[in-house]
C-alpha cells in the first residue's frame, strides 16, 4: 500500500490475507452511503480491513484515520480528530465549528477507529459532520454500531478455516523462516485455527508461540488459550497484546446485568435460542423480563452474533468468547448450578421431541435435534460426570432414541448409552429403557452380542420390575435381531408377540409401527407376500393419520421389495424412490443405504449395470459409518449378490470395479441424487428419465423370487 495521495492511513508491515469478500462488500457500502460501520468481536480484524478498504477509495483530499482508542475523555473527541486532520486552531472556536469549517468543502473519508467506549460523544459528531460536509464519508470500525441515521451495518465474522491458515503460516514464517505448512502438520494447523474460532489476533498469536512449541503442542495446550496466547508485537495496542486483553476490552465496555449474562451464556454450546437463555440464564440478579434487551445489548457490542436456519433465529457465541465467560461463571461459583439448570432444559427437549416424533412435526423435530446436537451433548456429559446424576443420563440417553436411530447417529447413540449404562444410576425405569436402545443400536449395528447381552438384560430386568412397557421393547427388539440374522421363524414370533404387548399396554408410536414393519420384512422373505403387504399398508395408513413420515419410509421399502418380487417393477421403483427420499431428508443412514442397494438391483435390470455397480459402490461407502453391511444376513443381502453377478456378468470384472470405484468416491448427497435420477440439491423435484425395459444380459423384472438367498 503506497501512499500516493493526501491522508496518514499506516503503510502495511506484512501480507494482507483473505477477505476479498469483504472487501468487495466494504467497497459497495461506501458507494452507497456515506456512514459504514463494521462491527465485530475483538481480534476478528476490523481495523486492518478497513485500513486496506480505505486505502482503495481514494476520495480527493484523503482518507484519515482517527484512532480513538487510547481517548478515555469523551470530551476529547473533537480534539483527537482535528489533531488526526493536521488541524492548528489556537483561536476561541470549538474544534467542532473548525472541523465543519475544514470539512465543509471537501472529499475526504475519514476512518474512526475504537470508538465504542465513547460511543455517545463519537455518534454525535459523525453525525453532526455528515449533516454539514456533503463530500464526507465515515467508516467507523467498533465493537457496536453507532446507531445513528444513515448507517450501514457490516458485521465482520472471523476467517474461513482455510484463510485462517493461510494467515498462521505467514506469520510463523515472519518468525521462522523455515516453516511451512505441509502434510506433516496441516491437520493440526487446521484444527488450531478452527478452535481459535479463525479470529486474525488469536491466529497470530498462536503463530508467534511456534518459536517454542510445535502445533501439535500448541493444540494440547489449547484448554488454556488465555495463558497460552500472549506476547504480541510491542507496535499493537495494548488491548490486541494478548487474547485476554483483547476480549477482556469488551467485557470491561460491558453492564453489570451484561457481563452476568455473558457469563451464563457460556454454558451453552453451539447455538441456543431466546427460550433457553431465558429459563436457563433468568434469576439471581437477572429478571427473566430483562434478558431480551441484555441479550439485545449482547448483540450489539459482538459478543453474541444472530444465525438463522431451519429452526428459526438462533444465536451463538465464538468459542474465544465463551471460555472468557466461563472463567467468570466458575469464577462466581455458579457454574454447577447453571449446568444443571442447563441440563434440566435439554432433558425436557428431548422428552418433548420423543413425543413430537410421532407427529405431524417430526422433520421439524428433526432439524430441531440437529441444531441442539451440542447442547444435547453437554447435557448428557453433565449427567454422566456430575456426582447423583447418571439416572438422568440414561434417561436421557434413552429419550434420544429417534436421534440415534432416526437420524444417523448409531455410532454416537451407542457411545452415549454404554458410557450412561456402565454408572449405577439407581432408577430401574431410566436404566431399562437405556437397555433396550442399546440392544436396538446395536441391533442395527450389525453387534449381535451386545445386542443380546443388552435385550436380555432388559427383559430380565423387565420381568423383576413387572414393567410391562421395558417387557415389550424388550421382545421387540430380541425380534427385530432375529429378523436381521436370518432366524426368520423366531423374528415372526416375537415380533407377533411383541406387537401384541403394545396392544395390551395401549403403545402406539413410531417404534410400534416399526415392529409391524419388521414383522411384513419377515413375512416378505418368507414369501408371504399378501400378508407383508397388508401389514405395510395399515402402516401407511396409521402414518397419514399421525403425520409420521420415518416408519412411513421403512413400510415403502418393503412395499416396493414386494412389488420387485412380484414383477411390478415400475411400481417397486415408485416406492423405493419415495423411500430413499424420506430417509435422506431424515439423514437415516440406514434407510438410505438398504434403499440404495435395492435401488441399485432395479437399475441392473432396467439395463443398465454400470450405473448399477455405481450405486453399489456409493452404498458400499455408507455402510462403514452404519455397521455390519446388510447385518451379515442372506435374506438382507440377496439382492447385492444378485445385482454384483449380473453386472459383473455383463461388464466383466474389470469395469465393474472400476464403476464400484466410481460409485465410492461419491458423496451421500451426490449418490442419493444419482439413486432417485436427479440433480444434486433438488432430490425432491425435477426427476430425470430413466431406461425401461429388461437388459441385455438376461436379469429380467421380478428375477429375486420369494424366499431366495444368495
Amino acid at each position: 500500500m503506497r501512499r500516493s495521495q493526501p491522508g496518514n492511513l499506516p503503510l502495511e508491515l506484512n501480507a494482507f490475507i483473505g477477505r476479498t469478500t469483504e472487501l468487495t462488500e466494504l467497497a459497495a457500502a461506501l458507494e452507497a452511503g456515506r456512514l459504514v460501520t463494521v462491527t465485530g468481536v475483538g481480534g476478528v480484524g476490523k481495523s486492518r480491513l478497513a485500513v486496506r478498504a480505505a486505502a482503495g477509495v481514494r476520495p480527493r483530499d484523503g482518507a484519515w484515520l482517527v484512532d480513538l482508542t487510547p481517548l478515555r475523555d469523551a470530551e476529547l473527541v473533537e480534539h483527537a480528530v482535528a489533531e488526526a486532520l493536521g488541524l492548528t486552531d489556537h483561536t476561541s472556536r470549538p474544534p467542532r465549528q473548525v472541523l465543519r469549517e475544514h470539512l465543509a468543502e471537501r472529499d475526504v473519508l475519514l476512518v474512526v477507529d475504537g470508538f465504542e467506549h465513547l460511543v455517545d460523544a463519537c455518534a454525535s459528531l459523525v453525525r453532526d459532520l455528515l449533516v454539514h460536509s456533503p463530500g464526507l464519508r465515515v467508516l467507523a470500525v467498533g465493537r457496536r454500531p453507532l446507531e445513528t441515521g444513515g448507517e450501514r451495518l457490516i458485521a465482520l465474522a472471523p476467517l474461513p478455516e482455510q484463510d485462517a491458515a493461510a494467515l498462521f503460516a505467514d506469520r510463523a514464517a515472519a518468525g521462522l523462516p523455515r516453516f511451512a505448512v505441509d502434510d506433516g502438520n496441516r491437520a493440526d494447523v487446521l484444527e488450531l485455527c478452527r478452535r481459535l474460532d479463525g479470529i486474525p489476533l488469536a491466529v497470530e498469536l498462536a503463530a508467534g508461540r511456534l518459536r517454542a512449541l510445535s502445533p501439535a503442542q500448541l493444540l494440547a495446550r489449547l484448554d488454556d488459550r488465555f495463558r497460552l496466547l500472549t506476547g504480541a508485537r510491542r507496535d499493537v495496542p495494548l488491548r490486541h497484546q494478548t487474547l485476554r486483553t483483547a476480549i477482556g476490552w469488551s467485557h470491561e465496555l460491558c453492564a453489570p446485568r451484561e457481563r452476568l449474562l455473558w457469563s451464563r451464556l457460556s454454558v451453552f454450546a453451539g447455538q441456543f435460542d431466546l427460550e433457553a437463555v431465558e429459563y436457563i440464564c433468568a434469576g439471581d440478579g437477572l429478571r427473566a423480563d430483562e434478558v431480551l434487551g441484555v441479550l439485545d445489548e449482547l448483540l450489539a457490542q459482538s459478543v453474541v452474533n444472530r444465525e438463522e436456519g431451519p429452526a428459526g433465529v438462533r444465536y451463538r457465541m465464538l468459542d474465544t468468547v465463551r471460555a472468557y465467560g466461563a472463567d467468570w461463571l466458575a469464577a462466581a461459583g455458579e457454574a454447577t448450578r447453571l449446568r444443571r439448570r442447563h441440563r434440566d432444559w435439554y432433558m425436557g427437549l428431548a422428552t418433548w421431541c420423543e413425543l413430537e416424533w410421532f407427529s405431524p412435526r417430526q422433520e421439524e423435530v428433526a432439524a430441531l435435534v440437529d441444531v441442539e446436537l451440542p447442547n444435547v451433548r453437554a447435557a448428557l456429559e453433565f449427567c454422566l460426570t456430575e456426582p447423583g446424576e447418571a439416572h438422568l443420563g440414561q434417561y436421557l440417553a434413552g429419550t434420544l432414541w429417534f436421534c440415534w436411530v432416526g437420524c444417523g447417529r448409531l455410532a454416537e447413540g451407542r457411545h452415549w448409552l454404554d458410557r450412561a449404562l456402565e454408572l449405577d444410576g439407581g432408577h430401574e425405569d431410566s436404566r431399562l429403557k437405556a437397555l433396550w436402545v442399546l440392544g436396538y443400536v446395536a441391533v442395527l449395528q450389525g453387534d449381535t452380542v451386545a445386542a443380546l447381552g443388552a435385550l436380555h438384560a432388559c427383559r430380565d430386568g423387565a420381568e423383576r420390575s413387572g414393567s410391562a412397557i421395558a417387557a415389550a421393547y424388550a421382545e421387540h427388539r430380541i425380534g427385530c435381531l432375529a429378523l436381521v440374522t436370518d432366524d426368520i421363524p423366531r423374528a415372526e414370533r416375537l415380533l407377533r408377540s411383541a406387537l401384541e404387548r403394545y396392544r395390551e399396554i395401549g403403545e402406539l408410536n413410531s417404534n410400534v409401527l416399526m415392529g409391524q414393519v419388521e414383522l411384513a420384512m419377515a413375512l416378505a422373505f418368507r414369501g408371504e407376500l399378501a400378508g407383508a403387504v397388508e401389514l405395510c399398508e395399515e402402516v401407511r395408513r396409521v402414518c397419514a393419520d399421525h403425520g409420521e413420515r420415518w416408519a412411513l419410509a421403512y413400510a415403502l421399502y418393503v412395499l416396493g421389495y414386494a412389488a420387485w418380487t412380484r414383477g411390478e417393477s415400475g411400481r417397486a421403483r415408485e416406492l423405493l424412490t419415495e423411500s430413499l427420499d424420506l430417509d435422506h431428508r431424515f439423514h437415516d443412514l440406514l434407510g438410505t443405504v438398504l434403499s440404495m442397494e435395492l435401488l441399485a438391483l432395479f437399475t441392473a435390470a432396467e439395463g443398465d449395470p454400470a450405473e448399477a455397480a455405481v450405486l453399489q459402490g456409493a452404498a458400499s461407502r455408507v455402510w462403514p459409518s452404519v455397521g455390519l453391511p446388510l447385518f451379515g444376513s442372506d435374506h438382507f443381502g440377496a439382492p447385492h449378490v444378485l445385482c454384483e453377478e449380473k453386472a459383473r456378468a455383463a461388464l466383466g470384472d474389470e469395469r465393474y470395479e472400476e464403476c464400484v470405484r466410481t460409485g465410492a468416491g461419491l458423496g451421500l448427497r451426490a449418490a442419493v441424487a444419482r439413486a432417485l435420477r436427479t440433480e444434486p440439491g433438488n432430490e425432491r423435484t425435477r426427476r430425470l428419465p430413466r431406461p425401461e425395459g429388461r437388459s441385455g444380459d438376461g436379469l429380467k423384472q421380478g428375477e429375486l423370487r420369494p424366499g431366495q438367498r444368495a
